[in-house]
């Protein structure tokens, strides 16, 4: 299926997403730190430049794009037009998650990822269960952990 828009304004488009200080990471930052939770945000010193940074609890927290990052969920579509290229794309993301994600663990750190479709689409879950997972998650042991959506749960 062809692009209902021409290329400059797909262009135009698609430079305007953001890649921090996204809606559902404002709405993370603003519930934690209403609940107490302080943190540092995008700091260049911790592998991958996590969106949220707890050093009290040694925990990093990524709040990740369904799209961008691949994931295996409803909101997920290859685009039909460029193909190969947003497939590159995509792939080059998936593969720098996985080294981040090795370079927190030996750097020590905890690491969340959040996910979109915890907060969008028909199986979200919302931003109360989100919050109350991240705090769960904050105050245990566990070294890494996901949050999604009721669709995706049982999936890793």
């Amino acid at each position: 299926m062809p692009d209902i828009v021409d290329q400059p304004t797909r262009s135009r488009m698609m430079s305007g997403i953001r890649a921090k200080n996204t809606k559902p990471e404002l709405a993370v930052r603003q519930r934690l730190h209403a609940l107490g939770f302080r943190y540092r945000i995008h700091v260049v010193e911790v592998p991958g430049k996590p969106d949220l940074v707890l050093p009290k609890y040694r925990a990093a927290i990524f709040v990740h794009g369904c799209f961008w990052h691949g994931h295996n969920c409803s909101l997920f579509r290859l685009p039909d037009t460029r193909r190969d290229f947003w497939q590159a794309k995509i792939d080059r993301n998936k593969q720098r998650d996985e080294q981040v994600s090795g370079q927190l663990q030996d750097a020590g750190w905890r690491q969340l990822s959040i996910w979109e479709c915890a907060f969008r689409g028909s199986d979200q879950i919302g931003l109360d269960a989100v919050i109350e997972r991240t705090q769960r998650w904050l105050r245990s042991d566990i070294t890494v952990q996901e949050i999604r959506s009721a669709e995706t749960v049982g999936a890793k």
